[in-house]
């Protein structure tokens, strides 16, 4: 077994070299749970994400940033953002275009907390932990008194789930690692237990979104 940064970090270098970079998330049987696209993360943006952007015009910290897709997006739009991620070579990709990322755990402290208009919470990110609810209360802490938390969901009916899930690439498989998954139907109520509420939810590209406010 390998640490999962490491299955996760070869995935990012053959997708910043522009090669296939599939990887698994499978349970603790080896049966696959869903793909997982690195190649998607290191293009420009994505179907969707403007959605998301359009609704950070202010301060925003993008959580579990990867290697800085959205990063990158709102700096070029001229907003102050920072990404954190604790991968190693996600932070490297990201800061080769020049974006400011802060590579930790997003439980340590980060500048700024109590003063970011926004949250960001990308592609699945709110499975990081497996408690999405102790992550809601993090973001919570990061925001001003106004500020927003910005989700990616899986699709109504999809369910909720949260445990231990393994990182599959070619050749090797991760150690588990605790990861939740959130769908539509659930993110008011998954919100209201951290002390959030529901402002909107939408769809774009086939992806799920929702806003959470104080």
């Amino acid at each position: 077994m390998t640490a999962p940064a490491v299955v996760y970090g070869a995935a990012l270098r053959r997708a910043a070299r522009g090669e296939p970079a599939r990887l698994r998330l499978v349970d603790r049987h080896g049966a696959d749970v869903r793909p997982v696209d690195p190649l998607a993360w290191c293009d420009g943006v994505r179907p969707g994400d403007g959605t998301l952007l359009d609704r950070c015009p202010g301060a925003t910290v993008d959580l579990g940033c990867g290697p800085g897709r959205l990063t990158r997006a709102l700096a070029a739009a001229g907003r102050r953002v920072l990404g954190v991620d604790a991968s190693a070579q996600a932070v490297r990709l990201a800061r080769r275009h020049g974006v400011a990322v802060a590579h930790q755990d997003l439980f340590a402290p980060l500048p700024d907390e109590g003063r970011w208009d926004h949250a960001l919470l990308a592609d699945g990110n709110i499975g990081i932990g497996g408690d999405p609810e102790l992550l809601l209360r993090r973001c919570r802490a990061l925001l001003s008194p106004t500020g927003t938390v910005l989700v990616e969901l899986d699709p109504p009916g999809a369910g909720t789930w949260r445990g231990r899930l393994a990182l599959a690439g070619p050749g090797r498989t991760s150690t588990p690692f605790p990861w939740a998954f959130v769908d539509a139907d659930a993110a008011a109520a998954v919100a209201a237990r951290a002390a959030l509420r529901l402002v909107e939810s939408w769809t774009e590209a086939g992806r799920w979104f929702a806003q959470l406010a104080r």
